[in-house]
């Protein structure tokens, strides 16, 4: 068996592509709070809670460029329009319930860390 595991350091292997996707930001915030359920964009924004209406419209529209997000507009008054996981980001919610457990248990240990080089520095 051939290892190729070193190609994902390459600029144009879809390995990199996807870890930097998601690397963004907010993306894995985003992306674990529409696992929830479809949402609106101010429901996300309250959900979420830091994020300015700017940066949630960004992240939501390079995830559906993507194709991990969809966006549904209904034809109603005043316009209504809601975004929701596609079959492909749904297969995120996994490893993202993983990354979330590991940093409940070990964020208190970071923040610890980080206050002690402080006293160190």
């Amino acid at each position: 068996m051939h290892d190729t595991s070193g190609q994902v350091f390459l600029a144009d292997c879809p390995t990199r592509l996807a870890v930097e996707i998601l690397a963004e930001k907010w993306a894995v915030i985003v992306l674990f709070a529409l696992s929830l359920k479809p949402q609106r964009p101010s429901d996300l924004a309250e959900l979420i809670g830091g994020i300015s209406g700017k940066v949630l419209t960004q992240t939501l529209r390079r995830l559906q460029r993507y194709g991990l997000v969809e966006r549904h507009a209904y034809a109603e008054a005043p316009p209504r329009v809601e975004y929701s996981l596609t079959a492909l980001g749904g297969t995120l919610i996994e490893p993202i319930q993983v990354l979330t457990e590991w940093a409940r248990d070990n964020g208190e240990a970071i923040v610890d860390f980080q206050e002690n080089e402080g006293r160190e520095a």
